[in-house]
C-alpha cells in the first residue's frame, strides 16, 4: 500500500511537471509572435492628480498651537501638461478646497480672537523637476512657482449656542459677563465653535473676499510606474491681502488692528497623479510569423514533406505517402535497390540482381546476355545505374570516413549522421573536443558529400 502511494505521487509530479513544461513551451510560442517596441513620438496627454493635505494659517492672528502637519484639511486636484519638448517643464492647474482657522488664547481679553474661513484656491504654476540632471532616478525633485486666485469668507465665534457672548478673564475662563462687573451674575462657559459673525461686518470693514496669491512648492515625486506617480510636497502661498483673518492695518476697531504685512498660508499635501490618456512609450506588435535571429530554414526544412529535414535527406522529392527510412530514402526491405512502393518482388534473395521492377533476372538470361563477344552500350549503362542504385537505397556511404574523423562515427554504421554532427560541433564549443575549427569545417563537408 505505501509503494502504492509513493508510485502515486511521482505520477502525480511527473504529470505536473510535464504540464507546466508545455505551458512554458506554449508561452514561449507566443511570444515568438508578439514583440515590445519604443513608441516613436508619443502624444502626452494631461495628467491627472489628486490628494489629501493640511493647511496652516500665518497671519496678525496667530494660532498657539500649530505644525505643518497638523491643521485644517484640505483637498488638492493638479493637472498637468508639458510645456516643452523636452519634458523639462510642466504646466499645472491647481485647485484647492479648506479651510483656514486661527485661534488665540491669552490672559490679556483683548487677544483672545479667532477666525475660520473656507477658501477655493485656483491657479497655474510652472512646475520643474530637474529631469536633464537626474535622468533615471525613481525619486525626483521638484520646485514650482505660479500665480492663483483665493476666495474666503472669513468669520469669527462670538456667542455661544446660548446667544451668551465670550468674556476672557484673566484666570484662564470663558464666562458669560465681564470681569470688569464682579457684581454681575456669571457663570463659566464654553466655546461652540460654530463661527457665525461676519468679520466684515463686525469690524465695520468693506474688503473684498478675493485676492491673489504667489504659491510656490517644493517637494519629491516618487514614480511607481510609467502612468503613476505620487508627490509628496508643501506649498507656500504669499497672498496680496491682510484681510483673511479679519486683521488689517486700516481696520478701526483696536482690537483688530493688524501690522500690515500680508497673510500667508501654507499646504502640507499628498497627491496620486494618474497618466490615463498618453500613448503607451511601447506597444506590442502582433506577428503573423516569429522571427528567429540566426535561423537556417535549409537545416529545418523538409520540402518533400516526409519528417526528415532536408539536411539530413539523402533522397528529395520522396513521394507523398511513402515510408522512409532515417535518411529520408523510401524503405527497401529485400535491399535490392528497389524500394518497396517500385517493388514488384519484396522478398528478393539476398545479393541478387535484380530488374527495375525489383525482380530477380535469371541466371541464365543473365549468362546469355553475357556471353557474347561485345556488350550493348546501353546494357553497361543498365548494369551501372543498377549498381548505383542498389548503392544509394542500401544507405551505404559513397567514400569511407577519414581515420581522424572515425571517433565521430559513435554507432559504427560507417555513416556520420547529422545527430553525431551536431555532436562533434557541440564538444568543440563546449571544450570537450580534440578538433580544430579547420576540422570541423572540413567535417562538414565530408558529411555532405558522403
Amino acid at each position: 500500500m505505501k509503494r502504492f502511494k509513493l508510485l502515486l505521487i511521482f505520477s502525480l509530479l511527473v504529470n505536473s511537471f510535464v504540464a507546466i513544461a508545455q505551458v512554458d513551451e506554449e508561452e514561449y510560442l507566443n511570444s515568438l509572435l508578439r514583440e515590445e517596441v519604443k513608441v516613436e513620438n508619443p502624444v502626452y496627454k494631461p495628467v491627472m492628480g489628486f490628494g489629501l493635505g493640511v493647511l496652516n494659517f500665518y497671519g496678525d492672528l496667530r494660532s498657539n498651537n500649530r505644525s505643518s502637519v497638523l491643521g485644517s484639511p484640505a483637498y488638492r486636484l493638479n493637472v498637468a501638461t508639458f510645456l516643452d519638448n523636452k519634458h523639462y517643464f510642466k504646466t499645472n492647474f491647481v485647485l484647492i478646497f479648506g479651510s483656514l482657522k486661527g485661534s488665540e488664547q491669552s490672559l490679556d481679553s483683548s487677544f483672545n480672537r479667532n477666525f475660520s474661513s473656507d477658501i477655493i484656491t485656483f491657479g497655474l504654476n510652472v512646475h520643474y523637476d530637474f529631469r536633464h540632471i537626474i535622468k533615471k532616478s525613481p525619486v525626483r525633485p521638484f520646485v514650482s512657482a505660479g500665480l492663483e486666485n483665493i476666495s474666503f469668507n472669513s468669520k469669527t465665534d462670538l456667542i455661544d449656542k446660548e446667544g451668551n457672548k465670550y468674556f476672557y478673564w484673566t484666570d484662564g475662563t470663558l464666562r458669560n459677563s465681564s470681569e470688569t462687573l464682579p457684581l454681575q451674575p456669571n457663570k463659566i462657559i464654553t466655546r461652540d465653535y460654530k463661527y457665525e459673525t461676519d468679520l466684515r461686518s463686525f469690524n465695520n470693514g468693506d474688503y473684498s473676499q478675493n485676492t491673489f496669491a504667489i504659491p510656490i512648492d517644493i517637494g519629491f515625486d516618487f514614480a511607481v510606474s510609467d502612468r503613476v506617480n505620487l508627490r509628496v510636497g508643501q506649498s507656500y502661498h504669499f497672498t496680496l491681502t491682510q484681510n483673511i483673518d479679519g486683521i488689517g492695518s486700516k481696520n478701526a476697531n483696536p482690537a483688530y488692528k493688524g501690522n500690515g504685512k500680508n497673510d500667508m498660508f501654507t499646504m502640507s499635501y499628498f497627491t496620486l497623479h494618474l497618466d490615463l490618456f498618453s500613448d503607451a512609450k511601447t506597444k506590442i506588435i502582433e506577428k503573423l510569423f516569429a522571427e528567429i535571429d540566426n535561423f537556417d530554414y535549409a537545416m529545418y526544412g523538409d520540402e518533400d514533406n516526409d519528417g526528415v529535414r532536408d539536411l539530413m535527406d539523402k533522397c528529395f522529392n520522396t513521394p507523398q505517402g511513402v515510408l522512409v527510412d532515417s535518411l529520408g530514402c523510401p524503405i527497401d526491405d529485400d535491399k535490392d535497390g528497389i524500394p518497396n512502393y517500385m517493388d514488384k518482388d519484396l522478398a528478393t534473395r539476398a545479393m541478387a540482381m535484380v530488374d527495375n521492377d525489383g525482380v530477380e533476372i535469371d541466371k541464365d538470361k543473365l549468362a546469355a546476355s553475357l556471353n557474347v563477344e561485345a556488350i550493348n552500350r546501353k546494357d553497361v549503362e543498365v548494369f551501372l545505374l543498377m549498381h548505383r542504385a542498389q548503392n544509394k537505397y542500401s544507405g551505404k556511404p559513397s567514400q569511407p570516413i577519414p581515420p581522424k574523423f572515425k571517433s565521430t562515427d559513435t554507432d559504427g554504421d560507417g555513416y556520420i549522421s547529422f545527430d553525431e554532427l551536431l555532436k562533434s560541433i557541440d564538444n568543440f564549443f563546449d571544450f570537450t573536443s580534440d578538433f580544430s575549427s579547420k576540422d570541423i569545417y572540413e567535417l562538414q563537408d565530408f558529411f555532405f558529400e558522403q
